[in-house]
Parts: structure tokens; sequence; C-alpha cells
């Protein structure tokens, strides 16, 4: 709790949260509601993300939990970005009674527990527009193909000073660099907060560090499978933002907030198992990767292009993915080398992974890791041979050079990532049609919006000149 903040009346008397169990997986409604009762629960809120990956909620009091875990709670999916038309608007929250968690903290009001939630229509069927369904329609595609996919990302974020009248500024709390010390790193105590809320949610945190610009940060959890990922990373976001606000700062997830310097990416390190089998890992072969790992790195770079606007999805994103920040902006692999889009980190074995590293943190989770898995899918069925490893720095490399080696750009801006999109038939059919429609429609809908708009750079270098 920020220091000075008084605890909400009554806060004294709930039991602590000590003994919750870590392992939900089994989890029925009675043990749910027992959870609840024996924790003193008030509040639970049903929690879902928009197509454009924005955490939201529906939140009931005491009376309707056995309501809410039965599924029956009913939200106006119009008013949501890209779910439905007001003609068809009424949703249901079916909630994953496994990520039943209690909130580390006592709000004014009572104690409040979470539970994620599928979306489904009235009639009882899997909502098309749901990016966490659609997360886990490409999991069962991998399983029956004999995989499953492991994932982990590293999310980086700002902390930022609020204006006397509360909104966010864009200065930072601290003037420090990569893995700075207190008292130059402010953030220190920040992130501790934050990673003690994090593992009373049953995270598993390996490490936290400030990053290369100022006031940047970065807090490392678990590998996992793809769905789990997914949901770790919309409860980061809620948590780190949370936490930041209670100390009286602004977090933000966004790219590229400060000009000149490094933006926040989200590399996404990734592997495929065959039961309890890295299916990467091959000790014989040439780099140690096997041949489904090479098709698969094959595949994320053929179809790098035409998923970028999902795991880059802002007009600030490709103000990132420029030479010169330590962002990616050439499609191609390496096994050290960090200027490509896809680097293979040393570890072989059971750690064998592939990691890319061009999306941003303000994608959405479950559809960033939904069209990543897709096209490594793809690589794999189409058996694609793998392009030669980059050593070299790619960005003193000559035209030529790069022909030789088969390097791509990525999108110069998020225009041009659209009609990438639009152009792949493997990304869109992963997302699937509805998604696929009102994604492209929300974002040029952005684009022209951004377009409408004098900027100061432009007052300042065309005003008086022309």
């Amino acid at each position: 709790m920020a220091r000075g903040k008084q605890p909400p009346p009554g806060s004294a008397e709930r039991p602590s949260l000590q003994g919750f169990p870590s392992d939900l997986v089994t989890a029925g409604k009675a043990d749910v509601l027992e959870l609840a009762r024996r924790f003193s629960v008030d509040f639970m809120r049903l929690q879902f993300t928009d197509i454009l990956g924005v955490n939201k909620n529906v939140e009931v009091p005491r009376s309707q939990f056995a309501k809410a875990l039965d599924g029956e709670i009913m939200f106006d999916g119009s008013s949501i970005e890209g779910f439905v038309r007001i003609e068809e608007s009424d949703m249901l929250l079916k909630p994953d009674l496994h990520t039943f968690r209690i909130l580390p903290y006592d709000d004014e009001g009572g104690r409040v527990a979470r539970l994620l939630c599928d979306i489904y229509t009235p009639d009882e069927q899997p909502f098309a527009g749901c990016p966490r369904t659609t997360l886990k329609r490409q999991v069962e595609r991998a399983r029956k193909m004999g995989f499953a996919m492991m994932a982990g990302c590293e999310a980086e974020f700002f902390l930022f000073e609020k204006a006397p009248d509360g909104s966010p500024t864009t200065i930072t709390h601290d003037s420090a660099a990569y893995f700075d010390l207190g008292p130059v790193d402010r953030g220190e105590e920040i992130r501790r907060v934050i990673v003690e809320q994090l593992v009373e949610m049953g995270f598993e945190v390996e490490a936290a560090h400030h990053e290369v610009a100022a006031g940047q940060h970065e807090i490392d959890f678990r590998y996992a499978d793809a769905l789990t990922t997914a949901d770790n990373l919309t409860t980061f976001k809620f948590v780190v933002r949370n936490v930041a606000s209670r100390f009286g700062f602004v977090a933000s997830f966004m790219p590229k907030p400060i000009e000149g310097i490094n933006g926040s990416g989200m590399h996404t390190h990734q592997s495929l198992f065959r039961g309890k089998e890295n299916a990467f890992f091959e000790p014989n072969a040439e780099y140690q990767l096997s041949r489904t790992a090479l098709s698969y790195i094959e595949g994320l770079l053929q179809h790098a292009r035409g998923f970028c606007a999902i795991t880059n999805p802002l007009i600030n994103s490709y103000k990132r993915l420029v030479p010169g920040y330590e962002a990616p902006v050439n499609v191609a692999w390496s096994l050290r080398n960090r200027s490509p889009l896809v680097r293979i980190p040393d570890r072989r074995g059971m750690g064998t992974r592939c990691e890319l590293r061009m999306p941003d943190p303000s994608c959405n989770p479950y559809l960033a890791l939904t069209v990543q898995l897709a096209a490594g899918l793809d690589g794999i069925e189409r058996e694609l041979e793998p392009r030669e490893p980059v050593s070299r720095n790619i960005f003193t490399m000559s035209y030529r050079d790069r022909r030789k080696y088969r390097i791509d750009e990525l999108p110069r801006d998020l225009h041009e990532a659209l009609e990438m999109l639009e152009k792949d038939d493997v990304v869109k059919l992963a997302l699937g049609e509805h998604l696929t429609e009102r994604f492209l429609e929300a974002k040029r809908e952005e684009v022209l919006q951004y377009n409408l708009q004098v900027s100061r750079w432009e007052i300042d270098n065309y005003l008086g000149r022309y």
C-alpha cells in the first residue's frame, strides 16, 4: 500500500491471504465459493480484454457469486471496442475457475477477487471476437499436431510523474540506466511492491531491474504455456498500473513515449514441447536446433510483416521500430546477434527457444501469441527451409548483402502493417473473420484520426518556410 494511505474500514478484521492455494487447476464452483467465504471476499471482478488488449471487467457483489460462477452474468458487447453491433449486443461472461485470485490489497468497500473470463453469445456459443478463445483455438491446433507452446514475455514499462492536477506527464521519476541501483534508481521500492503483489497472486517472478532508459523498468516472470502467459500479462499490466498509481506515479506500456531514447519492447521467448521433451532441441544437429525449430523460425520470419499490426498495434509502435535503439527492423534470424528479428539464446536442452524481439507491450497478449504460434505452425506444416542465420550487424550491411540473406524490413508505419495483415491469409485465418475485420476497422480509423492532426514538428519545420 502506498505510504500514508489508510487501510479501508474493517480491513484489519479480514483474514490474511496466507494459505491461499497455489494451484486451482481442478477447482470447481464449490471450491471457489468456499475460498471466497473463507477469505472474506466482498466483490468478484469478472475480467476480460477487448480486441485492443485493454482490460475490462464487470464486478459483482457477494450475493451474485454463484450466478457469476455459472457464467450467467451478461454485459453489453456493443459498448466494447471491436465486439458487436448494437443490435446483437448481449454477451455472457464465462469464468475460467482456475484463474480465481484475490487481489493482494483491500480497496475502500471491501476485498476483491478476480476471475478471467471467456466471452460467449446468449445461445451459449463461444464468441468469435473473444481474444482469449482465439488463442485457445490456436493452442488446440498445436495440440492436434502434437505440440504445446511455451512462452515467456519481457514486458518493459515506464514510470512517470503526475502533474499537479493528476494528469500523466512524460517526466521520468529517475535518471538511472541499465541495472542501476538506488538511490539513482528511484523505482526500486515500487518494483518490490509490484513483485510482492505478483507473488501473492501466484506468479513466479524471476528478476526485476531498471532498464536502459531513464524511468524504464522490467520485471520477468517464469516461462509458462501460451494461455497462462497471456493471462499473466493481463494481470501484470493491471498490478503495475495499480501499484504505480498508489505511489503517486503513472505506469505506461506505451512503446515510445519519449523521443530520442529507447522504447519499451515485449521480447517473446517461445518453444514447442512434445510431452516433456523440448521439440526445438536436437543435440546432434547444426546449432543443436531441430528441423521443427528451424521451420518454426522460418514461419515467424515469413509472416512477421503480416502479423506486425497485431504485435505492434499502435501508430506509436513504429516510432520504436527504427534503427539505433535496440529495436529490430530486419526480418532475419541469428544465434547471438541482437539486430535481427529472431535471436536464439545460448541455452540448449530443455531451455532451447527462439526470441522474437519485435512485439511491444501495447499489444493484446492473447492475439499476439495467437499469430506467432500460427506463423510458426505454418512453417512446420509446410516444412519450410530455413534461411541462413546472420552473424553480422545488419545495420552496417550493404543492400547487396541484405539481398543475399533475404533480409526484408518490417512495415514502416501502422498503415503499411495493416496492408500486410490484409494480405496474409495464415494470420487472418488464425484471428478469424470477425476479429480481422473489427481490428482492421478500428486501426484504420486510428490512422485516419492521426493523419488529421497537425504536429508541433510540422509547425516548426514548415510554417515559416512555405
